[in-house]
């Protein structure tokens, strides 16, 4: 929007920048300061993390009203209600498939390299997990029974249906629906000026966000499971940028380069967040301003891969299955291989898009196969670095599918998708 207070560009390159500067400057401090107990207590745990925690605050507190207006608005604007349902068949398929291909690239790839093979890690310490609900439960909570206790836990898809219901509502309401959604649509234009001020924060966030993780992780952590690591990262990299770019370039005829320049700043900002559920106004924002995707999808689909769609976790929960296989000198059948693909699929449905969650995730998968819970204390160690990578995964899958399903609603506007970012 040109009333925007800031330009899109210019606040991309100053996240990118603030993530490079926090990073150098957290690793001097870690070189340097790591024992000094008096600065790590009021400059590292005090000041810049408290900077860091309000702005992820800011960013979540924009969660639950921006996802719940902005549905509302792109549903009761849609002038066949039956688009919906194409637009949410054609999202959920696509966001299913990407999974696939991500657990079935991470598990070809640990069988391949078998990265837990010769590992050495610190001794195992146990781990509580919280008990995941079955896949059945899921769709029953997707229901709300109470649709204001579920925005004041933040629980994304019994929102995303109330407001979808809500929505459909106010679009065959007749002349009262008018006169609701227009009050719904102003709201969104407020809100997004809101998404705006708090996007000025951004480059202070972020640095503070990089500069504490560099600055208090210990660099030996990753030398027991560097191979692991390793292959996890390089796997993420080639989802991201090959098995995506040929899935866009295949149903779009788009150019794939057009869309990762537009997505930098949003990949930046999931990294340093570890959170797809706290990047939703930033993804939001950059679909609709510099992708061209109407507000009539996006407001569907953004959330709603914010909530289903872990290819990124996918990814770290295969590889992770197999590295842990390893390490235990025990040997996966095809069918328990299988296994494994099948409930990463079902798992990443309804999973919080918050740090760490991929974590809990991997202990029901390895619940399935028959491996030990507490073998996730393997890559405790190296998961958060691991996890910022997944997320910036996360939500560039968000936007290339809600880009691709835009483009075949022709919803999808080709000049904006166009001009330089």
């Amino acid at each position: 929007m040109s009333d925007m207070p800031f330009d899109h560009q210019k606040l991309s390159n100053r996240i990118l920048a603030s993530m490079a500067l926090g990073l150098i400057v957290g690793i001097g401090l870690n070189m340097t300061l790591a024992s000094n107990d008096w600065f790590n207590a009021v400059v590292l745990e005090g000041l810049l993390t408290a900077v860091g925690e309000i702005f992820v605050r800011f960013l979540s507190m924009l969660v639950v009203p921006l996802v719940f207006v902005s549905l509302i608005t792109g549903v009761s604007a849609l002038s066949d209600p039956k688009k919906l349902g194409r637009v949410g068949g054609k999202a959920l398929s696509l966001y299913l498939f990407t999974t696939g291909v991500a657990v079935t690239l991470a598990l070809v790839s640990a069988i391949v390299i078998q990265p837990g093979v010769g590992a050495s890690p610190d001794v195992l310490v146990e781990r509580d997990i919280a008990a995941q609900p079955s896949f059945f439960q899921v769709l029953v909570d997707m229901v709300p029974q109470n649709p204001v206790r579920a925005m004041a836990e933040g629980d994304m898809l019994p929102i995303i249906v109330f407001a979808v219901l809500v929505g459909l509502s106010v679009a065959l309401a007749g002349d009262a629906g008018k006169r609701i959604g227009q009050f719904f649509s102003d709201f969104n234009t407020v809100v997004m000026r809101l998404v705006g001020f708090v996007m000025l924060m951004a480059p202070i966030g972020v640095f503070a966000l990089i500069t504490v993780l560099a600055a208090t992780t210990g660099w030996s952590t990753f030398l027991g499971v560097l191979k692991y690591v390793i292959l996890v990262l390089v796997m993420l990299i080639v989802h991201a940028f090959i098995s995506y770019s040929l899935i866009f370039k295949l149903f779009t005829g788009l150019s794939p380069v057009t869309f990762f320049a537009k997505m930098r700043g949003v990949m930046a900002f999931a990294f340093s967040t570890a959170s797809s559920a706290a990047t939703i106004p930033v993804t939001l924002r950059t679909v609709q301003q510099q992708l061209g995707v109407n507000n009539r999808v996006s407001s569907f689909t953004i959330p709603l891969g914010a909530t289903i769609n872990m290819d990124g976790t996918a990814i770290m929960q295969g590889i992770a299955a197999g590295f842990i296989a390893q390490y235990y000198g025990v040997d996966l059948t095809l069918a328990q291989y299988l296994m494994v693909v099948v409930m990463v699929i079902i798992a990443s449905i309804g999973a919080a898009g918050v740090p760490g969650v991929g974590l809990v995730l991997l202990a029901g998968v390895l619940a399935q196969v028959g491996l030990p819970a507490e073998g996730i204390a393997l890559i405790l160690g190296v998961d958060r670095l691991l996890d910022m990578t997944r997320t910036a995964v996360n939500v560039t899958g968000d936007a290339m599918v809600t880009t691709v399903v835009a483009n075949s609603e022709g919803e999808l506007d080709h000049k904006v998708f166009a001009q330089s970012s």
